[in-house]
């Protein structure tokens, strides 16, 4: 692994793990980073040694700041420009929603601008009582995109979304919590060792399961006229065709923990 470069990549058991890492601006994302780490989750999606899939930050003190100013001239200085580093952050977003395993946020930290749009697009969001939220896009002068408050407006009401967006302001860990930006606030300290044991159990679950909630979750969240309820009920067929339900019930029955293999 290299570590001075600005994304990093690591497989530990059965968890893949995204770093990034550009401390010195609390983890501040360039069009280069966002297609790098477009790169690595491609990567984790066909690594067959990986079943879920955590981002974080490096340092401890951001999961992602935002987009780096100091490169907004050079990479968000013209209109043609702008359209570039838009389809990297979509193409990321994209990628990460329609991930085949699951993907988790580690946040510490702050979780600003394109921070959010970063872990709105996960499964899971888990914060240290440290961290703060922002959407600083009316202090910028900039389009949030329909993408991202697509993916917003799954997790948080649209009042919510209004107040975050209209003032810019940075929200503390509890209040993220109480609108429904994270899943859980865990004491500052303990968010690694929290985050691995979650992983590790959901790694150890069947994942033919949790492709096939993945896939079904997603799919209802669509409009009615998107949604593809025969490729949702074929993938739970497929649950109930493999060797992991075998493996499962014979499990229960000699009360022992069960082997998923994913087939």
């Amino acid at each position: 692994m290299d570590n001075s470069s600005k994304i990093l990549a690591r497989v530990d058991g059965l968890v893949g793990t995204l770093t990034f890492n550009n401390p010195e601006r609390r983890n501040a994302m360039s069009l280069e980073m966002w297609r790098e780490a477009a790169t690595v989750l491609e990567d984790f999606a066909v690594n067959p040694d990986v079943r879920v899939v955590v981002l974080t930050g490096a340092g401890g003190k951001a999961f992602v700041s935002g987009a780096d100013i100091s490169k907004f001239e050079s990479e968000r200085g013209s209109t043609e420009a702008v359209a570039v580093y838009g389809a990297a952050v979509e193409r990321l977003q994209e990628i990460l929603v329609n991930h085949p395993k699951p993907t988790v946020a580690m946040i510490r930290g702050y979780c600003v601008g394109g921070g959010i749009n970063i872990a709105i697009a996960c499964d899971m969001r888990f914060c240290d009582e440290s961290s703060k939220f922002g959407i600083p896009a009316a202090k910028l002068g900039l389009g949030y995109g329909r993408s991202s408050l697509r993916l917003l407006l799954d997790l948080v009401s649209p009042q919510f979304v209004h107040e975050l967006i209209f003032t810019g302001r940075l929200v503390e860990a509890a209040e993220a919590f109480h609108i429904g930006l994270v899943n859980r606030v865990v004491p500052d300290g303990d968010i690694e060792a929290y985050v691995r044991g979650l992983s590790e159990t959901i790694a150890g679950n069947a994942p033919l399961t949790i492709r096939a909630t993945k896939r079904t979750v997603r799919d209802l969240l669509r409009d009615a006229s998107d949604r593809d309820a025969v490729a949702s009920e074929r993938m739970v067929q497929q649950c109930f065709d493999s060797a992991d339900y075998e493996e499962g019930r014979r499990a229960f029955l000699e009360k022992r923990k069960p082997v998923f293999t994913g087939a």
